[in-house]
């Protein structure tokens, strides 16, 4: 019983030694298993490891536990999966102090006498390597730690989806924990090529791991310079409610509000902390803003930051000052801009030499230090192991690479049909309509049922979405449950519901006592399913919206109160487990249609684990904010949650919620709204989900703007030329499954030797060969674009070239953003669309973008099910010889019911001398019937 415990909870990847981990030999020496080895270490302390496992799942990958003592169950995982159980070959040699395991690709190093790691390739170079210890990786209160090693030139990316701008991670301190708009997902991948996955579910600091201090750990003074703090000036609309001196700034949570001043309102609130900053170690200090409503920053007199954040979900916004005995002036202004809002700042001195070579994670809760170690020649093969690890990527349906309309919210079912059947009478492409919150009665929430005063007819009119509009119909559904509905009932009586706000009688927003389920619990997941697909999925239902998948039980509340709503937990403890919520309850909606239907799951979620993708699931960027920084910081939020291992992505485009100047606007704040949707749908049209959401003023493009404005024409634009680039996109959706690929990619994944490359946060690749470069300012008409280097650019709305390795001011105006294609690339474009089952792709346009070598896949299937996971699908390489100037479309391998048997391949050569635009139209056709065919370049 004791054996099938443990290999449960290390996912199946080891043939547990068969007397568990009971020492049973002298210190200092090892065990071997089937694919591994357990050490004893030598003279072991309390709180540092009594015991290490080393285990090859494969060549490449190595998982790495320590235990605290002699006799310790390994931990449940929740992010691996199972594969078979291959044995791997292995050597050992106890030498020198070490017990080294060596693979045909690694050796681990274990020293016998303190148990730290390092992994290193064949020939001997450091990859990762455990740092010397300066603190207990064990603690009383069940946290533990681990540093590494991290060489001066190392970059580090992924750990999910942060809204601070950084691209790469190296230096940086983060904090792990699900909220709104920000996503944990503890897979890191470094520019050495090789991956770590932190295997834990509390919530764990990465980086630098002293924390963050209040302000008061500076000596600070007021105004006039008087010691003792800040002054602080708490006015109401122009009159001064009252000036104090305050040596901290935190309003972070609910609670904190009761700090200030006695009688003091936020609804017309001002606040300015005004004086000055020294600090006894000199060198660049490090602060964290956590702010809502406006706020501005200046430093030396002049503005470090200007923001602006919906108050009832703050945001963090990194700055750093350099400081020493020489007083620095700041000045900070507050307007809370709501009834309930939010703010704080703490700074972190300048580090000692440790944290700036090395990195370190520390997670509240674990019985053992627990990762995964990944090898690869590139980002794209550490990724294939992480997915080998935690699950592949199915293959989403091929409606979604569609554009999704959304908004908060349709209120009734003639709202909604209007607006998609506006949409067809406009000949705007659409594939999904979106059905937010509250489509139930006001009091039913959970009940998963429409409220037949306002959707009085849901039957019929999925039936005339699917049917007469052509249109999928995707809908929100909360992990919560209002007391006093047959649901929460039926759940209460089982014992599968948190149960702290409900005995607290706390109501949310809407004034009504909810709680959510426990996703942890097998039982709870089976019936959440079942009431889904009771009401909702037997109705026709393509998609599901899972929301607050944090879980957000209650808002802007301190993080240990928000473990405690979480309890009664059905695995131990929230604290253990709770980064892990979005993942259970997406396996809830997978696992529940997949045993159901042979219809593709569909799962859009605004939070993430790692190993969510192996459930179909998507993830957006939360409530964002709708600012040009918020639509900058969107760039680097998906490319770090892509190169986290997850590749579907997507965001709010225009920002969720917005400033009261653009719901009335004046002409002036009405063009800039204009413009800023416009830039952000350019930037949407180029990630691997293309979704429109928001609250008031309405997305819909012809709410927007006249159809003769340049924010409609060129939003029609990019969303007719998403439509033609189906077969590209679709077919790179397919390499997610077939190929662990990565659809938006950070530079570094395809130029990792570019060394200015490694470090650009604002462009990225979608797909092999496309290069999308999103104008973050406003009334900007050109930009900075960096081409990497190694390869030649081609501009897509001219064809003309220009060499890599060098940054251009690229052309900007109001209607285009610039886009570029890489040479030795083919990009397939398919036929005008309005829906994606519009018609087949009968004529596909072959962009052949020469000066290299050249290859690409076009991969089709049925697009809504699971078959091609039996091999019904099928494939036409393509590829293109520089040297020769043939392109050859490949013979074609495999089928699938309904493929299209004759098509028409239209060539179009671009080239220096030979410009031509991306959706060129002339060309030469080549009939094509699964045979191959050679058609050669025009000198």
């Amino acid at each position: 019983m004791r054996i099938e415990r443990l290999r449960a909870a290390l996912g199946g990847f080891l043939l547990i030694f068969p007397f568990g981990l009971k020492a049973s030999g002298p210190a200092g020496r090892y065990e071997k298993t089937d694919n591994g080895i357990i050490v004893h270490i030598a003279h072991p302390r309390p709180h540092y490891p009594h015991l290490i496992s080393i285990q090859a799942v494969t060549d490449q990958i190595i998982h790495v536990q320590a235990f605290p003592t002699d006799a310790d169950n390994p931990p449940v995982s929740l992010m691996t999966v199972k594969t078979p159980e291959t044995a791997v070959r292995y050597e050992v040699l106890d030498k020198d102090g070490f017990i080294r395991l060596s693979t045909d690709s690694l050796r681990v190093l274990v020293d016998k006498n303190s148990g730290r790691v390092t992994i290193t390739d064949v020939r001997g170079r450091v990859l990762l390597g455990e740092a010397e210890r300066d603190r207990p990786v064990f603690s009383t209160d069940s946290s533990l730690s681990v540093t590494f090693k991290s060489p001066k030139d190392e970059s580090l990316y992924g750990l999910g989806q942060q809204q601070n701008g950084w691209i790469d991670l190296k230096g940086k301190s983060l904090t792990l924990l699900q909220q709104n708009s920000n996503v944990a997902v503890p897979f890191l991948v470094s520019s050495r090529n090789y991956g770590l996955l932190w295997d834990n579910y509390s919530i764990t600091r990465f980086g630098d791991l002293r924390a963050y201090g209040p302000l008061s750990e500076l000596t600070l003074k007021g105004e006039n310079g008087q010691p003792g703090g800040l002054t602080a000036t708490y006015a109401n609309g122009d009159s001064i409610f009252t000036k104090r001196q305050e040596q901290v700034i935190d309003y972070k949570y609910l609670p904190d509000l009761g700090k200030l001043p006695k009688g003091y309102t936020l609804a017309r609130g001002l606040v300015r902390w005004k004086g000055s900053l020294t600090a006894t170690q000199p060198g660049l200090h490090q602060f964290m803003l956590y702010f809502g409503g406006y706020v501005r920053v200046w430093v030396n007199g002049k503005l470090l930051l200007d923001r602006w954040r919906q108050c009832w979900n703050p945001e963090t916004a990194p700055f750093s000052i350099p400081l020493g005995e020489k007083a620095v002036p700041i000045d900070i202004e507050w307007r809370p801009d709501g009834t309930e809002s939010y703010i704080s700042l703490t700074c972190l001195p300048p580090g000692p030499g440790l944290y700036k070579d090395t990195y370190s994670f520390s997670s509240e809760v674990g019985d053992a230090v627990n990762y995964f170690f990944i090898k690869g020649n590139n980002p794209d093969q550490v990724i294939s192991g992480y997915r080998l690890l935690t699950g592949k990527a199915p293959i989403m349906p091929v409606w979604a690479m569609g554009l999704w309309q959304s908004r908060e919210r349709y209120k009734t079912q003639e709202e909604l049909l209007h607006t998609v059947r506006t949409f067809r009478a406009q000949h705007i492409p659409l594939d999904n309509i979106v059905l937010d919150w509250q489509y139930w009665r006001p009091d039913q929430w959970g009940s998963q049922e429409f409220d037949p005063s306002r959707f009085p007819e849901p039957d019929e009119m999925l039936r005339t979405l699917h049917d007469s509009l052509h249109t999928h119909f995707m809908i929100s559904v909360w992990p919560k449950f209002y007391t006093g509905t047959q649901n929460f009932d039926l759940f209460q009586s089982k014992g599968w519901l948190y149960t702290l706000s409900v005995n607290r009688g706390q109501k949310d927003w809407l004034g009504y006592v909810s709680t959510f389920y426990d996703a942890f619990n097998p039982d709870a997941r089976r019936q959440f399913w079942q009431l889904m697909n009771q009401h909702l999925f037997t109705k026709g239902v393509d998609g599901w919206w899972m929301d607050a998948t944090e879980p957000d039980i209650m808002s802007n509340t301190s993080i240990q109160d928000r473990k405690a709503l979480m309890e009664p937990h059905a695995l131990g403890t929230a604290s253990r487990y709770f980064n892990a919520f979005p993942l259970e309850n997406a396996r809830a909606v997978y696992e529940g249609q997949r045993a159901t239907d042979d219809q593709r799951v569909f799962i859009l979620t605004r939070s993430a684990y790692a190993g969510q993708q192996r459930y179909s699931a998507a993830t957006w960027s939360g409530d964002i904010a709708a600012r040009w920084h918020d639509m900058r910081n969107q760039i680097t939020a998906g490319l770090g949650f892509s190169l986290s291992g997850i590749p579907y992505w997507t965001m709010d485009i225009g920002g969720f919620a917005v400033e009261g100047r653009y719901e009335h606007p004046n002409p002036a704040d009405l063009e800039e709204w204009r413009e800023l949707n416009t830039r952000w749908f350019q930037f949407g049209a180029f990630c691997p989900l293309l979704r429109v959401h928001g609250q008031y003023p309405y997305r819909e493009v012809f709410h927007l703007a006249p159809t003769d404005h340049p924010a409609f024409q060129s939003i029609l634009y990019y969303d007719r030329l998403r439509y033609r680039l189906l077969p590209y996109i679709y077919s790179t959706a397919a390499r997610t499954w077939s190929g662990d690929y990565t659809i938006m990619r950070a530079l570094v994944m395809d130029f990792e030797q570019d060394s200015v490359a490694r470090g650009v946060a604002d462009e990225y690749l979608f797909g092999p060969s496309l290069l999308v470069n999103p104008v973050c300012q406003y009334k900007a008409r050109s930009r900075s674009v960096y081409l990497p280097a190694g390869t030649d650019w081609y501009d897509a709305y001219t064809g003309n070239a220009f060499h890599g390795g060098q940054r251009i001011d690229a052309p900007a105006p109001y209607e285009r953003m610039p886009l570029f294609a890489r040479a030795g690339s083919i990009v397939p474009l398919g036929p005008a669309l309005e829906y994606t089952g519009e018609k087949p792709a009968d004529t596909i346009t072959l962009c052949v973008y020469r000066g290299a070598d050249a290859a690409f896949t076009l991969y089709e299937d049925e697009g809504t099910n699971y078959h091609y996971e039996k091999g019904a699908y099928a494939e036409i390489p393509l590829q293109y010889n520089e040297h020769t100037g043939i392109l050859t479309i490949g013979e074609r391998k495999g089928d699938f019911p309904g493929m299209l048997q004759h098509r028409v391949f239209r060539v179009v050569w671009i080239g220096k001398g030979h410009p031509a635009p991306l959706e060129a139209q002339p060309g030469t056709d080549i009939p094509y019937d699964g045979q191959p065919q050679q058609i050669k370049a025009p000198i």
